[in-house]
């Protein structure tokens, strides 16, 4: 999935409740959706029941409800309610420091723990795309999953010259799932903001961007460009050969099935693993905050999901990024009025033309005074500039961040919020794997945003040249 979604709508789109073209979902009918409403009404009703059966179970032994028996009986509701709402848990287990450290680790079973698809539908889908079975297709196919979620699961198999590579198939007829869920979660969201609350949280952008990327997941040809994309992007810089990602094999590859080299390669987060191969944790952390800063702020294309199944590292000690299946673009204005946004916040400590700067990305709706609004970006702000990032309190962060958001009618936008969500997971290896590092201070990373910082100062120079402001 992707946030940013400006392509022209292919033949036979549909459109969803806020306008937006899609192309992989399929219209519903009214009844269809009605029906499908009372099901996960059932549903959830059902969980709410085991949840108060526990709950009183456990008044009678004289103790309190765990939060992780309440995450547990979130995650096993969201199981039975089906793939859209599995996808929904998976973006909480996806958003570490959003959510109850409880409730985002029950949901990491979800990532890749999905009871697989029935074998005999996945060989149909297979004859559907090429014409042929898989054991046709390929030297060899294993059709037992390795791992399998709710969009995909991934075999593994052997091309006819030897080459090792894993296949992701789509779940057959996940489209046809996926529609009315997604429509009955669109109308919710509209009820949601009649709150004050629930404006706030911008429901109806949430479930529109929730939706439009689950329409374009659901083209692997999308996963495959981004890849390429990201990868290529990153070459001219000094650290482009300290990642890496999976060859596709394009004659492999279709809208529901994506062929890719296998890697093997470890988990980022297996601590003793990574040490035992003899890796260097801190380099490991500064190559990933970098490759994720300079994606973002040069490439416009930054990956937007980077817990620890798509963070490996090869025997080299390379970072193998995989799964781009979510990606958040910024346009070339954007990424200019960032860049001037950092200088802002941390150079020159000017409040005021920082709050301009995230007017002019369209987050503030309810602007009031400059000094006003200086004031509190200033109280959210100095954390960054004075802790170092494996130190910061994002729960506390959060909360000022929401109470700024709520007095100004601020909505970040979606690719900012996911950017942060990315940096959540870059401080959640520092501590595993280099928790005296001092990011920083680190001279690399200190230089990469001096950098940073001269290109604003540049921008900001040829703005008052030319007698504009940001541009893009």
């Amino acid at each position: 999935m992707s946030t940013q979604r400006d392509k022209a709508a292919r033949p036979g789109s549909t459109t969803g409740a806020a306008g937006t073209e899609r192309s992989r979902l399929p219209s519903i009918s009214p009844l269809h959706e009605i029906g499908r409403a009372g099901v996960t009404s059932v549903t959830a009703a059902a969980g709410v029941g085991r949840f108060l059966f526990h709950t009183a179970n456990d008044a009678l032994h004289l103790r309190l409800p765990t939060k992780a028996g309440v995450a547990h009986e979130v995650r096993t509701t969201f199981e039975h309610l089906g793939p859209t709402y599995v996808k929904l848990g998976q973006l909480i287990a996806s958003s570490p420091g959003v959510f109850t450290e409880e409730l985002s680790a029950e949901f990491e079973s979800l990532l890749d723990r999905v009871p697989p698809a029935d074998p005999d539908e996945i060989t149909a889908l297979f004859v559907e795309e090429f014409g042929a079975r898989p054991d046709e297709v390929f030297a060899t196919f294993d059709p037992e999953p390795i791992a399998s979620a709710s969009i995909a699961q991934v075999h593994t198999a052997t091309l006819h010259d030897g080459q090792e590579v894993v296949v992701k198939i789509q779940r057959p007829r996940i489209a046809d799932r996926l529609a009315p869920d997604v429509a009955i979660l669109e109308r919710a969201a509209g009820l949601i903001e009649i709150s004050e609350y629930g404006r706030m949280l911008s429901a109806r952008h949430v479930v529109e961007d929730f939706a439009n990327g689950l329409d374009e997941e659901l083209d692997f040809r999308n996963e495959a460009a981004a890849m390429r994309e990201w990868y290529e992007c990153l070459q001219p810089s000094k650290f482009g050969d300290q990642v890496r990602v999976p060859q596709v094999y394009d004659e492999f590859t279709t809208a529901r099935v994506l062929t890719m080299e296998r890697i093997y390669a470890t988990r980022i987060d297996d601590v003793e693993a990574v040490k035992a191969a003899g890796h260097d944790g801190v380099a490991l952390c500064r190559t990933l905050f970098l490759s994720l800063l300079e994606s973002a702020f040069h490439g416009g294309l930054f990956h937007g999901d980077l817990h620890a199944g798509n963070v490996l590292v090869d025997a080299d000690g390379k970072l193998v990024l995989l799964d781009f299946g979510i990606v958040g673009r910024f346009t070339p204005r954007t990424r200019r009025i960032l860049r001037q946004l950092v200088v802002d916040l941390i150079v020159r400590k000017d409040y005021e033309s920082a709050g301009r700067a995230i007017f002019l990305l369209g987050a503030v709706h309810k602007p009031g005074s400059t000094s006003k609004g200086g004031a509190d970006i200033k109280k959210v702000a100095m954390p960054l500039t004075s802790t170092e990032l494996g130190e910061m309190s994002y729960t506390d962060l959060g909360r000022q961040m929401a109470a700024v958001a709520k007095a100004h009618d601020a909505r970040l936008p979606r690719e900012l919020v996911l950017v942060g969500k990315q940096l959540l997971y870059v401080e959640k290896y520092i501590k595993l794997l280099a928790p005296r590092w001092k990011a920083m201070s680190d001279p690399e990373i200190f230089g990469y945003m001096a950098s940073i910082m001269k290109e604003a100062e540049r921008d900001r120079r040829a703005d008052t040249a030319s007698g504009n402001t940001a541009q893009g």
